[in-house]
């Protein structure tokens, strides 16, 4: 290409938050863009959209936590910023309270990336549904349909690559009314009192169980009607998104072990008393009338979970505003199937991008998408661009999903965390010299660790 051709485009499929963050980066090296989702198209539609704007969050409205220091997932919100992505500056501008994490307005983050992408001048929207594999012209392509991917391509990419299966459940949580909750039985307060990005150290409703509340609670959520897919029946979960009634069915205390566990959090009202589980409430929109039940996501039937989850002390009158649902992901067999630029071993003129991929998560996914939209775009302009290095959390998740697992086990998505990154030794002594408490030394390394990242994505942002 001479400085007088302009590059052919790159073709991005699927606006979820992968393909978004695929097509900012693509945009923003220089290289045109045509980003290809099907949502919008009269009669098309996914089994858990309720838009047809770009980014639109379809689970929790919580990018997980955002202490780049001690917490991986927060050390990716700082990787990506550090790469321009559109996803976390949209993220930031849309922040609600919510303790430690990053959560957003749903709409308004979906409003904000859908804005930047059609304002600018080489990304073009194309509202159309890419059924089947895409045409032969088209070299340089971005696969980034995420857990939805319509039946036509998916079939289309089982085909090229021979593979029996793409899929997996994934469950969504029910929404609240916040004028709904009664605040003379739930407070209040993030776990341990820790403040958010956004300074709120108050960011979670609480709502408290004693132990006959709990026991009655757990014996409705297991006696509750199911939503069953007879043509899924094969389809394994993603343990990282169980269904809480899958969560109870494995023992009753499994719960108060997980989404429900009472540690961190005082009852204003009777300090003393300690409860035996709590729900907790996040906030899920910017005017903080809705809030979404943290770690609630069910295939109990509709009618059901509105009876089952109005035992819950304080949302007793519970108002809806969305209740919670069952749809199907899916992902490849990214170590067997994907090189290391993400590319379709079989046909390398398809990358891969976010869920599909073997990620599991809002940031994860939007990280491959930056990842595969610079690979892409680099492509084009005649350079050459590796992946950034594994002791980077961006680098971490390609290593993982093109063959980090332990071989000869099945491959499942996996969220970021610190044991995908090389191993560090735990510091004895702190920058001073002073000698750290055996208790303190864990998280001493998680602080060394992702340092040594952000040095290394720097080293590799300016070289590249």
């Amino acid at each position: 290409m001479n400085a007088s051709t302009s590059p052919t485009p790159v073709h991005v499929i699927g606006g979820g938050l992968a393909g978004s963050e695929a097509a900012w980066q693509i945009a923003h090296a220089g290289v045109p863009v045509v980003l290809h989702e099907m949502r919008g198209v009269p009669g098309v539609k996914t089994d858990a959209h309720h838009t047809d704007g770009l980014a639109e969050l379809v689970c929790s409205n919580s990018f997980r936590s955002d202490d780049w220091e001690y917490n991986a997932v927060g050390l990716l919100h700082a990787e990506m910023r550090a790469l321009n992505s559109v996803i976390m500056a949209c993220g930031d501008a849309n922040m609600v309270p919510a303790g430690g994490a990053l959560a957003v307005d749903r709409d308004g983050f979906s409003q904000a990336v859908t804005a930047k992408l059609e304002a600018h001048p080489l990304v073009t929207v194309m509202r159309e549904e890419i059924a089947g594999l895409p045409p032969e012209d088209w070299d340089n392509v971005i696969v980034a349909t995420g857990p939805l991917t319509s039946p036509a391509l998916a079939d289309a990419i089982l085909k090229a690559t021979g593979e029996e299966s793409l899929s997996f459940f994934d469950a969504i949580a029910p929404i609240v009314h916040a004028d709904s909750i009664d605040f003379d039985i739930a407070w209040r307060q993030s776990r341990y009192d820790k403040e958010g990005p956004g300074g709120d150290a108050a960011a979670y409703v609480n709502c408290p169980m004693d132990k006959a509340q709990y026991e009655a609670f757990i014996d409705a959520l297991l006696a509750g009607p199911k939503a069953e897919f007879k043509d899924w029946e094969n389809v394994p979960y993603f343990d990282g998104c169980l269904p809480i009634e899958v969560m109870a069915e494995r023992g009753r205390e499994t719960l108060r072990h997980g989404p429900m566990k009472p540690v961190g959090l005082t009852n204003p009202r009777d300090p003393q008393v300690k409860a035996h589980a709590i729900v907790q409430l996040r906030q899920d929109n910017a005017l903080g009338t809705l809030f979404n039940m943290v770690g609630f996501q069910t295939k109990l039937k509709h009618g059901a979970q509105a009876e089952v989850f109005r035992m819950i002390p304080g949302l007793q009158k519970a108002q809806f505003a969305r209740l919670g649902g069952l749809h199907r992901n899916t992902f490849l067999n990214s170590p067997k199937l994907l090189d290391r630029q993400l590319r379709l071993k079989a046909m390398p003129r398809l990358r891969f991008a976010g869920q599909i991929t073997g990620v599991e998560g809002y940031i994860e996914s939007a990280a491959m998408g930056l990842l595969t939209g610079r690979l892409a775009a680099a492509q084009t302009l005649g350079r050459n661009l590796s992946p950034p290095p594994p002791e980077t959390a961006i680098g971490a998740l390609v290593e993982h999903i093109t063959g980090g697992h332990l071989e000869g086990s099945k491959f499942q998505p996996m969220n970021i965390n610190y044991g995908l990154l090389p191993p560090l030794e735990a510091p004895k002594v702190d920058a001073e010299g002073k000698k750290i408490p055996p208790k303190d030394r864990g998280r001493a390394k998680k602080r060394l660790m992702s340092v040594r990242a952000l040095e290394a994505l720097k080293a590799w942002r300016d070289a590249s």
